[in-house]
């Protein structure tokens, strides 16, 4: 299978502005650009299926370089919803230094910071060397933009368009960048920049773009900082442990997306994952195979074996095991109930509305129904107090073998 029949059966082609892409993926040595600006201080899982569709070319002798908005990101791509908050100067500079490390640390792409050419054109300039050469109509046209010409849009956002192709612009000239790939919402930013090179150095210009169709969850919404429950790159935001549960968690009908997405794994190794789900769903075998390969990718060996050591723990209810960081990880992911100390068994079941009666507790506590920190408990008077919590402040009761509940202790108020 060639490159770009491979990035087509991943799922990874939205869209193309020349039929002579594909040659140029397949045969030829390009040099090639992935934007994002820093409007945060950690990439996330939505981000995460364009820096691998960087390294696939990267693995085929095409030449990826990241570029970071220091510019762009004073500005904000406009988005359908409205205007974006302006961020600081000195947030935007440690969002940049976060994101600069984190690429360096997990890809060791070649990086740029559109600000170094932006920062000295003075207003006088941009309008007369770029402005002059972008119609409004056109510009207004643009998917994203029209979304907004109702509820409005500031110049500021407008003009985000003509930035951007300045960065694509100034890159073929000093860099023979001839592509820039970007998610499925960036196809006006890109054939913009196209058009800008053409204009400035010639109609024959072989440039290209390309556009993956956006990572969406089941129910069709995108993965990004905007979105709740945002997923983070950072392990001190979003935990191995809390990466592996969230991918393990995957609904069948998106996980062989994401495997084809989201690893490296080939064809024949998710084709039969794809047979495992369709016989045997209730194995996970295709949801395991996902999470690990991300986990282990991003966070290596250790990150893995530390999201595996939590689960298994949790599943069997072995959490002297754990490391008090391992508990607190664990703790993280579930819903918490608060309870005062100094209650008996039994009444911390009702109080916490895991039992809905005193007779539901004990027949539950004497049948061995019930486990402290994975230890089984039998006597229904048994006093709950702080020295029953096994990290903190946090207890962990078990029903059965499926059923948790993180009891928070909370002492008596007098």
């Amino acid at each position: 299978m060639k490159l770009f029949d491979e990035l087509k059966w991943r799922g990874l082609v939205d869209n193309v502005t020349s039929p002579d892409v594909e040659d140029a993926i397949n045969n030829e040595q390009l040099t090639f650009y992935i934007g994002t600006d820093p409007t945060a201080d950690s990439l996330h899982i939505g981000h995460y299926s364009s820096l691998l569709m960087a390294k696939r070319l990267q693995m085929h002798g095409h030449h990826p370089i990241m570029l970071v908005g220091g510019a762009t990101g004073f500005i904000g791509d406009p988005k359908a919803t409205g205007e974006r908050n302006m961020l600081t100067p000195e947030v935007l500079q440690k969002n940049y230094d976060a994101l600069h490390a984190q690429i360096s640390k997990l890809w060791g792409f070649d990086m740029v910071n559109n600000l170094d050419w932006t920062k000295d054109i003075t207003i006088i300039d941009f309008l007369r060397d770029y402005g002059k050469l972008f119609n409004v109509n056109y510009m207004i046209n643009k998917e994203t933009v029209k979304k907004r010409l109702d509820s409005g849009i500031s110049y500021t956002e407008f003009s985000y368009m003509i930035l951007q192709s300045l960065d694509f612009y100034t890159l073929y000239k000093t860099r023979n960048c001839t592509m820039q790939i970007g998610g499925q919402d960036q196809w006006g930013n890109i054939t913009s920049g196209l058009e800008l090179i053409r204009k400035k150095c010639g109609a024959d210009v072989k440039c290209y773009g390309l556009t993956m169709p956006l990572i969406t969850k089941a129910d069709g919404t995108k993965f990004g900082k905007s979105e709740s429950g945002t997923v983070w790159l950072d392990p001190k935001k979003t935990s191995p442990y809390e990466l592996y549960q969230f991918l393990f968690n995957t609904e069948d009908t998106k996980v062989i997306e994401y495997l084809k997405k989201l690893t490296f794994l080939t064809k024949e190794e998710i084709d039969a994952l794809e047979v495992s789900l369709n016989e045997e769903p209730h194995k996970r075998e295709a949801q395991k195979a996902l999470a690990s390969q991300v986990v282990k990718d991003l966070h290596g060996e250790e990150g893995l074996d530390s999201a595996l050591k939590i689960t298994n723990a949790l599943f069997r209810g072995s959490f002297a095991e754990l490391n008090d960081a391992q508990k607190l990880e664990a703790v993280a992911q579930m819903d918490q109930i608060e309870c005062p100390c100094g209650l008996m068994l039994e009444d911390v079941l009702i109080q916490t509305h895991i039992a809905s009666s005193k007779r539901e507790a004990r027949e539950w506590i004497k049948g061995n129904s019930i486990s402290i920190n994975g230890n089984k408990v039998n006597d229904p008077q048994m006093l709950i107090a702080q020295g029953n919590c096994c990290v903190q402040d946090y207890m962990i009761l078990r029903r059965g073998k499926k059923n948790y509940y993180c009891v928070k202790m909370k002492e008596q108020e007098n």
